[in-house]
């Protein structure tokens, strides 16, 4: 499990684990294969974030994410982070290497 990071107040890490996706299936009340990415609200994107990175901060929240960024970074940098880490989580990076020598 590789750890991304992010800097905001300081260098954080996601990590996409189990326990991390198990934590937005339950604050979303669904599997995460049915978590709609595209119609997510900014609640919702901060739930996301928190769970990649409350392994390392117990004490993080949702609403202190939404402050961590307004403050140190921006959306749409956190997002592309945030969705390198979850492309980790889900193998995608290795599906794709694995089909590049197919065609050759």
């Amino acid at each position: 499990m590789s750890y991304y990071p992010i800097q905001l107040d300081k260098v954080r890490n996601f990590k996409y684990g189990m326990r991390a996706l198990s934590l937005v299936e339950k604050k979303f009340k669904k599997p995460i294969n049915k978590v709609d990415m595209d119609n997510m609200t900014m609640e919702d994107t901060a739930t996301l974030i928190w769970a990649g990175l409350v392994h390392e901060d117990k004490n993080l929240t949702p609403d202190k994410v939404m402050d961590l960024i307004d403050e140190h970074s921006s959306l749409p940098e956190v997002m592309r982070q945030l969705t390198e880490a979850m492309n980790e989580s889900f193998g995608a990076g290795a599906v794709e290497e694995e089909g590049a020598g197919k065609n050759e």
